[in-house]
């Protein structure tokens, strides 16, 4: 992973120059920033409104909040401050979209109306995530603004291979881990989701439009909060400069209220914030852990030895 990280680095321009970040929900375009700060690097940022925490500003030379519509102005505050290179982090609550009313509370500028028109007014093309930002990606491509994936940047937020808890997961759990990641895989190939709650080799509960949190929510009201796994993998068509899917302190609290035991994530895929919290909670609360570069093989015995050897 480290022979990675350097390759990664070394392809990064040295000149530490002005870099855009677009903004959405949750703590990682904090972390993102911040890391970018620290390593020399001009944060210019365009934070999402009602998604972005305001915190975000001290990482920044510069920090601005536009709404959803408001693309050309995203475009435009970037080329302003001479940012050529950017990357995009955060969760974008795609419910708020979805709702009527979406032109006259987003107000969007032309440039919005113009690329994403054919997705909601006329609705000529669907509103999957892979569409959107892909086709968000393109508009600033067009006016000379790369996207590249924030693990680019700060490739230390990807979690490493490994049983991460103290308590590893039991042969059924494992049995459960190995049929709920065919499960996340297949959703993932159809751009519906990451995650997967299972239990007895029974889907329980399917991320989409909802979330993470939500899907194990309702995975615990299913289950009447008795013990059940959590896997989440990178979609197979997986574009890393959006859409990374990602795991905290606040994963954890969700899987402690509705009664998970397992989360299962795919290893150099999935970023981990927060991890000295992130493991005191899982310990803590006898969650098991592990990190997977693949469908882990059948075990020899009650429980899989480690990570390496999947």
């Amino acid at each position: 992973m480290k022979a990675a990280a350097d390759a990664s680095s070394r392809s990064l321009s040295p000149r530490r120059g002005p870099i855009g970040l677009l903004a959405g929900w949750g703590d990682l375009p904090v972390v993102v920033a911040s890391a970018l700060s620290r390593a020399g690097w001009n944060v210019f940022c365009v934070g999402v409104r009602d998604h972005v925490n305001p915190a975000i500003a001290q990482h920044c030379t510069g920090f601005c909040v536009l709404g959803l519509g408001r693309v050309g102005g995203a475009v435009r505050y970037f080329r302003r401050h001479g940012v050529t290179d950017a990357t995009m982090v955060g969760k974008i609550f795609k419910t708020l979209i979805l709702r009527p009313g979406l032109v006259l509370r987003e107000l969007p500028d032309w440039l919005t109306i113009r690329s994403f028109a054919p997705h909601f007014l006329f609705r000529l093309r669907d509103c999957r995530d892979d569409s959107l930002l892909g086709r968000l990606v393109q508009v600033f491509g067009r006016k000379g603004i790369a996207f590249r994936p924030a693990t680019d940047y700060v490739p230390d937020l990807l979690i490493s291979p490994g049983v991460l808890t103290t308590r590893k997961p039991t042969r059924a759990e494992w049995a459960d881990i190995r049929f709920g990641w065919r499960m996340a895989k297949g959703i993932g190939r159809l751009d519906i989701g990451q995650t997967v709650c299972v239990k007895n080799l029974t889907v329980l509960a399917v991320e989409a439009i909802e979330g993470t949190d939500e899907c194990i929510r309702r995975a615990g009201v299913l289950t009447g909060r008795t013990g059940f796994a959590v896997v989440k993998v990178a979609k197979p068509q997986q574009d890393m400069r959006f859409d990374v899917p990602t795991v905290g302190p606040l994963t954890i609290r969700t899987m402690v209220e509705a009664g998970a035991k397992v989360l299962a994530v795919e290893a150099g895929k999935t970023i981990l914030l927060h991890p000295d919290e992130f493991l005191s909670l899982a310990n803590e609360h006898r969650i098991a852990v592990v990190a997977l570069p693949h469908i882990p093989p059948e075990p020899e015995g009650d429980c899989q030895p480690s990570a390496e050897d999947a």
